[in-house]
């Protein structure tokens, strides 16, 4: 399994680097900034990468937008992301980026070598991987969606949403149009007080209020 990983530190990176070569992965770049990282990424197309939030130059999400941009040119490209704090903003924004893998793990995940490289290899495979903290934070985040305004068949269509189905899946199982399905979710996220937005991301606090409830 080919990784490209992307580290500012150089003690961290080659700790990684040595973590992830000692359990069979196969790295194919090793890099420690934002611009790197996405020719990396075009250049050898690995089976999943492993990325910093914070890279140089700036510092901020250089890490995160590097990775969004590289799965703007290759579709579903399975990401992990590391970060030192819950960045609940960056886990919205990988989280509503589509299809593919995705991962959100806090760095001190790193120190538990089996837990890591579970992640790694669940992210590389198309699931998903998201630290405890991460979703604690983006679950409260979601605490006073009101539910109890939805009717029957909006909670039944939120179900499904919450199993990962697609509206085309729902449509099948409720054995409605998609039509149909598209205008129930656009119910459902007018009565919970999401905003216009991605509609992924919208998704995604949808599934945690119910999952909240």
């Amino acid at each position: 399994m080919r990784v490209v990983l992307a580290e500012d530190l150089a003690l961290l990176r080659e700790g990684l680097v040595s973590l992830l070569e000692a359990h069979d992965f196969e790295i194919a770049a090793a890099v420690d900034n934002g611009p790197s990282l996405v020719k990396a990424l075009l250049d050898h197309r690995p089976d999943v990468a492993v990325v910093d939030v914070r890279l140089p130059p700036s510092f901020t999400d250089e890490g995160l937008q590097a990775a969004l941009e590289a799965r703007r040119r290759i579709p579903g490209l399975p990401v992990l992301v590391l970060s030192q704090y819950v960045e609940q903003l960056y886990a919205r924004e990988l989280l509503a980026d589509g299809s593919g893998g995705i991962g959100y793990l806090l760095k001190d995940r790193v120190f538990d070598a089996a837990q890591f490289v579970d992640a790694v290899r669940r992210v590389a495979a198309g699931g998903t991987a998201m630290d405890p903290e991460v979703i604690s934070r983006l679950v409260a985040s979601t605490r006073q969606r009101p539910l109890g305004r939805l009717t029957p068949r909006e909670l039944e269509v939120l179900e499904l949403m919450a199993q990962g189905r697609s509206n085309g899946a729902i449509a099948q199982q409720l054995v409605v149009t998609e039509r149909a399905v598209t205008k129930h979710t656009a119910n459902i996220f007018g009565k919970l007080d999401l905003a216009v937005s991605d509609d992924d991301n919208r998704r995604v606090l949808a599934v945690l209020a119910y999952l909240n409830r």
